[in-house]
């Protein structure tokens, strides 16, 4: 059977994630980075602010409803950063400047230094950090709310053992287990609100792909065989007591930033430990162009858990071929049964408030693709 004729399609899914989905960033609208611009100058207060954001929000949630996708995001249109907002509102972690990383992309490279976060105090949950937004998302739609948050790695790849406190960690599994449970903590208050949908969003695995990203490891003291490994052990406990009924994936991502990114290379060096060895309940995995790699580190994928293959790119306007789609999951199919397969663009569409280099019309017109390539494949999102 291939995918092109389609002789037995597998149906939706009831359950997340779904056959047609996507990572969760959109591109903010105008009206809504005006109001941001009004808040920074004092214009208006943060509680002004909300009221916009919400408008954004309600218009965004029917914008995905409208196409037909299930799970529902607020397009992060709260966030100026996907992972700052949220992991700054960990007691013990500021941020202090920022390095300057190297973006590359189809028209040149793009310098970008994002605020450095450093773990300056014991790391705890002290709040809900999702909760609200959550709580607004799920009253929007009729559809599953999905809550997309930073991977606990984040807290540690970018600056490693120099950007924690050795005063605070002395001991860097003291450092892991406090992670791992502020993000227990968070979890919990979003399953006890009805969360069923959470999403990690880990750029360090799939940077852990790239040699040069693993010789930056290297240089910070880090041995990047042995991170995949303490990554998933992180990630793991911080699920470990998830509620009954959530689902929890993780994206992987090479960088993205104004249709730019970071890293390249394949998810051989970390697959067996990302397929086999993290307690997630689904992948989503960029797949977009070369820098990802080939589809042979599916091979290691278990029976039961779900790939979502990021095929349609946020990055460039141009729309993909649905049968060059089609083409692509029989391809992956050889490799991992059609049933654990979904499909979905390779990233968020504005993983900063910056946005990447493509227009609303091409934002809606990809993931229609996505969702009419799903009915194509599977009978149904």
């Amino acid at each position: 059977m291939t995918i092109d004729t389609v002789a037995t399609p597998q149906g939706a899914r009831a359950t997340p994630p779904f056959r047609a989905d996507h990572v969760g960033s959109f591109l903010r609208p105008k009206f809504l980075l005006d109001a941001r611009e009004q808040f920074r100058t004092g214009a208006i207060d943060a509680a002004q602010l909300r009221t916009v954001e919400d408008e954004a929000i309600r218009g965004i949630v029917k914008f995905q409803e409208d196409l037909g996708l299930k799970g529902i995001t607020d397009g992060e249109f709260r966030r100026t950063y996907f992972h700052i907002d949220f992991l700054t509102q960990l007691e013990g972690v500021v941020t202090k400047g920022g390095i300057a990383v190297s973006f590359h992309s189809q028209s040149g490279n793009v310098d970008f230094a994002p605020p450095v976060m450093q773990v300056t105090g014991k790391v705890r949950h002290t709040k809900p950090i999702q909760l609200a937004d959550f709580r607004f998302l799920k009253s929007a739609t009729s559809g599953t709310p999905k809550v997309t948050i930073p991977s606990p790695t984040m807290l540690h790849f970018r600056g490693g053992r120099g950007a924690i406190s050795k005063d605070a960690y002395p001991d860097l599994d003291a450092f892991y287990a406090d992670v791992a449970a502020g993000y227990a903590d968070e979890l919990n208050s979003l399953g006890a609100a009805g969360c069923t949908y959470v999403q990690l969003d880990d750029t360090n695995l799939a940077y852990l792909c790239d040699e040069k990203m693993r010789e930056g490891a290297r240089a910070r003291g880090d041995d990047p065989d042995e991170l995949p490994r303490r990554y998933a052990r992180l990630i793991n406990a911080a699920i470990a007591g998830r509620p009954k009924g959530m689902t929890v994936c993780v994206h992987l991502c090479r960088g993205n930033f104004k249709s730019a990114w970071a890293a390249e290379g394949g998810y051989e060096p970390v697959a067996e430990v990302l397929f086999n060895e993290l307690a997630v309940d689904g992948y989503f995995l960029e797949y977009d162009d070369a820098r990802s790699g080939d589809f042979a580190p599916l091979r290691h994928v278990p029976k039961g858990k779900i790939v979502v293959l990021g095929l349609v790119s946020t990055k460039v306007g141009q729309l993909e071929s649905r049968d060059d789609l089609k083409r692509r999951i029989d391809a992956a199919a050889k490799l991992v049964p059609l049933e654990q397969l979904c499909l979905s663009p390779q990233c968020g569409f504005s993983s900063t408030v910056h946005g990447n280099d493509i227009a609303l019309e091409s934002q809606a017109a990809k993931l229609r693709l996505v969702v009419e390539t799903a009915r194509d494949v599977w009978g149904g999102v």
